[in-house]
């Protein structure tokens, strides 16, 4: 009778031990699957290239992200000649499930990319191959914006000098590994907002400027912890000091007491970057906050971003913004 059971119990875990193995097969394999890139060509017209100037600059970061930061200056601005060539680490200090450092964007690495392939890149998030990438870059955001907004970028991108420079590779760590082929999906654009209506305008700015993923905190697997845009998200600096990120929704300890020109001035003090990104030492006050970038939007979307956070439901939230290494 043992001897039965014993059978019994060893098919049980072996045909388990088959399933998972099976399912992680299938996962690493097989997904992701968002298709194959669009067969596009984008015409590159001036007004193309200024919007996507202005979005790629001011607005989906994407020039910021893709560059090298300085974090001896306030807010790291990107450092001299590294603009869009790559190189900046995301990894373990900063929380992420592994290292992620940015891609070169300029045509010595995009070059051979065809427009269609740099459109699923953004909007899907699988790369030449089809393979993940994991969002640091939020296609997840960028696949609900729309198409002319992205062909935009493309547009801008196209306009770069080439510059050789070869980023490190990126890795994720385990179960991240399995779990980021699960993230990329077909994109579901919108057309952009009237500006007539200053909400939902802000809505999708706050989309293309992924607000939330930075202000709300995330649990190890990524998914959103409410309450959303109550800030809480901590990133520790080279020094070791803690930064969180601020409660943006209309409550007392968020910015309910902040008037409409309260708001767009924040922005605006650091439209000079060299006034705005003054030196600082090791355990000063410091942000991850690349306020020089969204500093180059115009009065009127920062207004419509400032219009949109007013109507969220005021979550109760006071953060400690800034720990220092050196208390």
């Amino acid at each position: 009778m043992k001897s039965k059971w014993f059978k019994i119990l060893f098919y049980i875990i072996a045909g388990s031990v088959a399933l998972i193995l099976f399912g992680l097969s299938y996962i690493k394999l097989a997904l992701p699957e968002v298709g194959p890139p669009p067969e596009i060509m984008i015409e590159g017209t001036q007004e193309q290239i200024d919007r996507g100037d202005y979005l790629a600059n001011g607005v989906m970061i994407c020039m910021q992200c893709h560059s090298q930061r300085d974090f001896s200056r306030f807010a790291a601005p990107s450092k001299a000649g590294t603009r869009g060539i790559g190189g900046e680490v995301h990894g373990e200090r900063l929380g992420f499930p592994g290292k992620y450092v940015s891609t070169n964007l300029t045509p010595y690495h995009l070059g051979s990319w065809t427009d269609g392939e740099v459109f699923r890149a953004i909007t899907a998030g699988v790369n030449r191959e089809g393979k993940a990438l994991f969002p640091i870059m939020p296609h997840p955001n960028f696949g609900q914006l729309d198409e002319e907004d992205i062909k935009s970028v493309i547009a801008y991108l196209r306009t770069l000098s080439s510059v050789s420079f070869e980023p490190e590779p990126s890795h994720s760590n385990f179960p991240m590994n399995f779990i980021v082929n699960l993230i990329p999906r077909k994109p579901e654009f919108r057309s952009i907002p009237d500006r007539s209506d200053s909400v939902a305008l802000g809505a999708y700015l706050v989309t293309a400027g992924s607000c939330r993923s930075c202000h709300t905190k995330q649990d190890d697997s990524g998914g959103f912890i409410e309450p959303e845009f109550g800030g809480g998200m901590e990133f520790t600096l080279i020094d070791g000091s803690v930064v969180r990120s601020a409660n943006i929704t209309p409550h007392s300890t968020g910015i309910g007491n902040w008037s409409k020109e309260d708001f767009i001035q924040r922005f605006q003090k650091f439209t000079d970057e060299e006034k705005g990104a003054h030196e600082v030492d090791p355990g000063d006050f410091q942000t991850v906050m690349p306020w020089n970038s969204y500093a180059q939007m115009t009065e009127e979307d920062l207004a419509a971003i400032y219009r949109y956070l007013r109507q969220l439901t005021p979550a109760e939230n006071t953060v400690e913004i800034f720990t220092s290494s050196h208390k």
